[in-house]
């Protein structure tokens, strides 16, 4: 208990000590992998590899977190795609989205866009049940200590769903059923590192509710570790709130998007069941 008492003491300490407004901001870079077993001996490793390459833009990207006390927006810097790059649209910025954190209103929203529709999606910020631990790391300059966190993973999983064979296999669901809500639900490891030295509970995408900035995230396949930290004392940055769109909760984006997905898949299904009748005539 004394390691922990002692980072709790030093982040008490930085934050009495700190300015009224403190803010600033944090650049992330995120990485995520596929898992390409999936594909089994269908494909080819050479086919493997040239999938990863032209999905490059959307498992790499660059994020800037604005933060100050109470406050932050998560948002991705889209920058123009080379030449004969492609990925899923559905896994594109449009420039425009973002996740916003109110520590003091207890509130996050996700401002995204998709199907040409733009979303608000509102979630209450429960406090996260996180492990804290006595182990550090320096990360550039500042000391970070590790927290670890299982959570329920609420993000759509869109390889699944494109990849069901045939209507056969897509079973109309119950929403009643408390067993197949079970049985659908995934489970998402997270590990954390935070610093003290920067005193906002906040961190890259969903997370926060640790003593300090999170720098590094490890979520799944997913890493996003921090490259640059500016703090300021002058002036003020704006975090706006998110307006413009149709509010929905989670569990409504998620169903109205798993629609949308599998109208998109079964046209796409139609239109080569009738292109492969043409060739046989």
């Amino acid at each position: 208990m004394k390691p922990l008492f002692t980072i709790l003491l030093a982040f008490i300490s930085i934050t009495t000590f700190a300015q009224k407004n403190f803010q600033g901001k944090a650049v992330y870079m995120s990485k995520t992998t596929m898992d390409m077993s999936r594909f089994g001996d269908q494909m080819s490793e050479q086919r493997k590899k040239e999938i990863m390459a032209r999905m490059k833009n959307f498992l790499e990207k660059t994020y800037t977190l604005t933060f100050n006390k109470t406050a932050s927006s998560f948002k991705e810097e889209v920058s123009l795609e080379a030449p004969g790059a492609s990925g899923p649209s559905w896994g594109r910025s449009n420039g425009q989205g973002s996740i916003y954190k109110n520590t003091k209103d207890n509130k996050m929203i996700e401002d995204v866009e998709q199907f040409s529709k733009r979303f608000l999606i509102v979630e209450e910020m429960e406090q996260p049940e996180w492990e804290m631990g006595t182990e550090t790391k320096k990360i550039g300059q500042y000391t970070c200590y590790k927290a670890t966190l299982t959570i329920e993973d609420k993000n759509i999983d869109f390889g699944s769903i494109f990849g069901r064979r045939g209507r056969g296999n897509d079973k109309k669901k119950d929403p009643t059923n408390t067993e197949e809500k079970e049985i659908e639900k995934k489970m998402l490891n997270v590990t954390a590192w935070y610093t003290p030295q920067i005193p906002v509970s906040t961190g890259p995408d969903k997370y926060y509710g640790l003593p300090g900035l999170i720098l590094e995230l490890n979520a799944g396949r997913t890493t996003m570790l921090c490259t640059e930290v500016t703090i300021s004392s002058e002036g003020l940055l704006e975090i706006e709130e998110p307006k413009k769109g149709k509010e929905v909760s989670r569990e409504e984006y998620n169903e109205i998007i798993k629609e949308k997905t599998e109208e998109l898949k079964e046209r796409f299904q139609a239109r080569g069941s009738r292109g492969g009748g043409r060739r046989r005539n």
